[in-house]
């Protein structure tokens, strides 16, 4: 009897066994061929030991596209990704932190004696850190002329990415913060550190940040740095890609005016299901975001606007202009001593 309840289970087993193979055999794994793995470009099939430096050097001309969430860099990267040769591609959210991570060893005296005790010099993480980003920055999308990466608070360290890539370029998106904090609190859209309940406190939080990569972008100058009103993005679509492509070093492409007709196509544009903008950009460039936030701020907080959000008046936003005119952009204020303390602008990244 023993015997035969030990066969029929092991028959229950074995039966079990051959239908979950049979299922998983008929599920099909989405297509990997659009993806671009670095090892089968460069070196192809067979694994071949090469350095990720030697194809892909300091000096590769990469774009970075940052800035404070909801302030464009979305719309930017996939009017960018429409260019010819240009691909960027969906966020990559580790870049961010392994910069946060660096910043905080950085910082750290102890921990700084520690790897220096260790051996492991300024020089081997740098080294270490701009191959794991151009890994990941090459790896995640399709090959292209021009790489570029979106990940809005990669910025907050751009300093230092200025020194690992000294050929890469810089764009900052840059939003009137009153509209960036209200789409923020409006889509629940949930930042570290930042209290969606209260926009007080999301905009003094939005000016502090905001600086940081403000100050850096100034720092690295005009050649490395351009910083781009998401307002005049929408109201003056060709002025503003056309200086962008310029500072670029890119020919002119109508495709970037268009981003929409390219989504999902080969080559095109690349939308990630998760992201938040993703329901906007595949619309055609609109103005329809721009004073939203006109009437959602409460009163207190208008009032005081200017001295909780002192990075609106230096970004060219008059904080007592409710609603604001747009179409008549004040000057940006260079910041006062930039180069002073501009390492510690390396704050941990809010994610």
């Amino acid at each position: 009897m023993r015997n035969r309840s030990r066969l029929l289970l092991g028959c229950v087993l074995l039966c079990s066994a051959s239908l979950f193979y049979l299922g998983m055999s008929g599920i099909e794994c989405p297509p990997k061929s659009h993806r671009y793995r670095w090892m089968e470009l460069n070196l192809g099939s067979a694994n071949h030991s090469s350095s990720l430096t030697g194809h892909f050097p300091e000096d590769t001309p990469l774009i970075f596209i940052g800035g404070f969430p909801r302030s464009g860099t979305t719309l930017m990267r996939v009017m960018l990704d429409a260019h010819n040769a240009v691909r960027c591609g969906e966020e990559t959210r580790v870049i961010p932190r392994l910069l946060a991570m660096r910043a905080t060893w950085s910082r750290s005296v102890k921990e700084r004696i520690r790897l220096d005790e260790a051996g492991v010099t300024d020089q081997v993480l740098d080294s270490a850190v701009r191959a794991f980003l151009l890994e990941v920055i090459v790896g995640h999308g399709e090959p292209a002329p021009r790489l570029c990466n979106k990940d809005p608070f990669a910025l907050k360290s751009l300093s230092y990415l200025s020194r690992i890539f000294p050929k890469a370029k810089f764009v900052l998106m840059l939003r009137d913060g009153r509209a960036t904090v209200h789409s923020m609190i409006s889509r629940k859209v949930t930042i570290s550190g930042f209290d969606l309940t209260s926009y007080r406190d999301s905009l003094t939080k939005w000016s502090s940040v905001v600086e940081t990569m403000f100050s850096q972008c100034q720092a690295a100058g005009e050649s490395r740095c351009l910083p781009v009103r998401y307002e005049q993005l929408v109201l003056h679509s060709e002025e503003e890609m056309r200086k962008l492509l310029h500072f670029l070093e890119l020919q002119w492409d109508p495709s970037v005016l268009h981003h929409e007709e390219l989504i999902g196509k080969a080559g095109g544009v690349s939308l990630s299901k998760v992201e938040q903008s993703t329901d906007q950009v595949i619309k055609p460039v609109n103005t329809d975001a721009l004073s939203k936030w006109v009437g959602h701020i409460p009163s207190d907080v208008i009032s005081d606007m200017a001295e909780i959000a002192p990075m609106l008046a230096r970004l060219g936003y008059n904080p007592h202009d409710n609603p604001p005119d747009y179409t008549k952009p004040e000057p940006m204020v260079s910041p006062l001593n930039n180069s002073q303390n501009l390492k510690a602008t390396e704050n941990t990244h809010p994610s």
